[in-house]
């Protein structure tokens, strides 16, 4: 029997040995618990812009950081992976295969979107060096790190990102396999539940098969004679 190389890495199994349905519904809670927070930060600088606006003073430039604009689009996107993540959670509860799939394509846009960013280093190496130019003179290390040559701040980068790619890869694997595992259970149950529907149907009660007539009397009984 041939096994196809996708299912070689499908598990019912993740880490810390539990079932992939119990890590999605972890990893879903802990996204949703992370927007939540971000949204509730969100929401209280947009309730108090003179204590949470940074001026560009700081970062030397003229102009606001964030505006409300901003603001408003991050908390509407916050509330949507709390919805997304929401979703994945009571599908992974609730045995609902198509809950899930929003969430993974979050993941999939995700690993994507990081995948970019590590080719565009690749690239265009400079774009470190440009972007630690960029931030606050009181930023930790600051110095330290601006000292390092182009060709090992690339390096740690590199390994930095691939680090965080294969952990996503890693997620997104268990919740795929998650979705499998709840689509071939609601399969199981289905096809449970024909079978049984059937069974009933194609053998009714005794009593009612018995009280029947028959379509044709039998042939009369004759007694062989040698």
């Amino acid at each position: 029997m041939t096994i196809s190389p996708w299912d070689r890495w499908s598990s019912t199994n993740c880490c810390l040995c539990c079932h992939v349905r119990t890590g999605t519904i972890i990893l879903g809670v802990w996204y949703m618990l992370i927007n939540a927070v971000v949204l509730l930060i969100l929401l209280t600088a947009l309730s108090d812009p003179e204590q949470y606006h940074l001026t560009s003073a700081e970062l030397a430039n003229d102009l606001h950081v964030m505006d409300d604009a901003n603001m408003c689009i991050a908390s509407a996107i916050s509330l949507l992976m709390i919805l997304i993540c929401g979703m994945a959670t009571y599908g992974a509860c609730k045995l609902h295969a198509a809950w899930i799939i929003p969430f993974f394509c979050y993941q999939i846009f995700d690993f994507a979107l990081n995948t970019l960013v590590a080719v565009s280093i690749v690239v265009y190496p400079n774009t470190i060096q440009d972007y630690l130019q960029q931030l606050p003179d009181n930023f930790p290390y600051k110095e330290e790190i601006g000292a390092l040559s182009n060709v090992c701040l690339v390096l740690i980068v590199l390994i930095f990102i691939s680090c965080i790619l294969g952990f996503k890869a890693y997620l997104i694997a268990c919740v795929w396999n998650c979705y499998k595992y709840v689509c071939a259970r609601a399969t199981a149950e289905m096809l449970f539940y024909v079978t049984t529907s059937d069974t009933t149907v194609l053998l009714p009660p005794y009593d009612d098969s018995m009280g029947v007539p028959p379509k044709q009397a039998p042939p009369p009984y004759i007694t062989a004679t040698a």
